[in-house]
């Protein structure tokens, strides 16, 4: 499934498989899902990838960092490869790292690839 048209008229979010580890230059952030590594090169692209949940918008993201108007356009098409990359995700979308692991609520069996708990044992049981 390819990722939706990026469009800075829409709220965007860093995605929830990212995380970012800052550096002297900006950030490093590692997408734990596809194990791709990027670099934010600079500290005002930092402010804008964080700043981005809870905006209406990209462009609000770029306000409230300060990006000057001359440099929107080069910060647009950086944010334009982060979200064709997944770095960043529509905020609109489900958050599909807990959608995959979280056990449903109509659901009595635990997500595939975990262990159910077991009750305790009464005293002086042994488990077989």
């Amino acid at each position: 499934m390819s990722a939706p048209a990026f469009d800075p008229g829409r709220a965007y979010r860093c995605s929830p498989r990212v995380a970012l580890r800052p550096e002297p230059f900006g950030a490093l952030a590692y997408d734990f899902g596809t194990r791709r590594l990027s670099f934010l090169k600079t500290p005002a692209m930092v402010a804008v990838v964080r700043g981005l949940d809870g905006l209406p918008n990209v462009h609000a993201a770029l306000d409230a960092a300060g990006v000057p108007d001359g440099q929107r356009a080069a910060y647009l098409t950086a944010l334009r490869g982060l979200a064709e990359a997944g770095t960043i995700e529509p905020a609109d979308l489900p958050d599909a790292t807990t959608a995959a692991t979280a056990p449903r609520a109509d659901s009595a069996s635990p997500p595939p690839g975990t262990a159910a708990a077991s009750p305790p044992l009464p005293a002086g049981e042994v488990a077989p």
